[in-house]
């Protein structure tokens, strides 16, 4: 894998992306998607660490010189099978904990794939998170407005996807966008430390995982226009 590396420690896989800015493009989705298969291959306690190589970027969103001009970029990958969004499913619901240790820059797609983590640990002196597609000239695809909704505090999510505003380190943990921040010498470290933290979950496979597609996927519970008295009265209808 030209731009990826995975490593393990203890229970914890350490991902990391080692393509410059980490653009998205087929290529990386085709590496990452290696990547998560061996993941998911492994058995009893993992977690997943994922981080960038760079000093300054975890990933700078999609490839948009390939989006524009795929034939002069063909290292990039065939866009007719960029499957960006279904990846980033299987990302939101792998049946291990999940960790972005994000060391720089996540804007755009860069910001949804940190998202897609079950926690999130970010440099607290560099780099911003952000949702910068309306500052391009584009339109967030519904798909991509469901996952910032889902993760995201209402007003944050607002000011995210609207205002394009870009958390630093230190406001993206007030907000709630982070669960901790750390220095660029400790982030690694401290992001490891909570995968093997969590890694027992994963011994519980199956129930990890459906519980996070009950949370994520179809009819889900969060989405539901029944409250909770309604569900709690109907069991049966929840039940699996």
């Amino acid at each position: 894998m030209a731009g990826i590396s995975l490593e393990k420690t203890g229970d914890v896989f350490v991902l990391t992306m080692d393509a410059g800015e980490n653009r998205w493009n087929t290529t990386l989705v085709d590496e990452l998607t290696v990547a998560l298969d061996e993941v998911e291959a492994s058995t009893g306690a993992a977690a997943l660490v994922t981080t960038g190589a760079s000093e300054k970027f975890y990933s700078n969103g999609l490839d948009l010189d390939w989006r524009r001009a795929p034939d002069e970029h063909p290292e990039a990958g065939d866009p007719s099978v960029f499957f960006f969004m279904e990846f980033m499913s299987r990302m939101i619901t792998l049946p291990v904990p999940t960790v972005a240790a994000v060391n720089g820059h996540a804007f755009g797609a860069g910001f949804m794939f940190a998202l897609c983590h079950d926690y999130r640990i970010m440099r607290q002196d560099r780099g911003y998170l952000c949702a910068n597609e309306i500052q391009l000239g584009m339109i967030i695809p519904a798909p991509e407005l469901s996952l910032f909704r889902h993760k995201l505090p209402a007003h944050v999510f607002y000011e995210s996807v609207q205002l394009a505003r870009r958390w630093g380190g230190v406001h993206a943990l007030e907000a709630g966008v982070v669960n901790e921040v750390a220095s660029g010498e400790m982030l690694l470290d401290q992001a490891v430390k909570k995968g093997q933290e969590l890694a027992p979950l994963a011994i519980n496979r199956k129930q990890f995982g459906v519980q996070k597609e009950n949370i994520f996927g179809e009819n889900s519970i969060l989405n539901d226009t029944n409250g909770a008295a309604f569900h709690l009265r109907n069991k049966t209808l929840y039940a699996h």
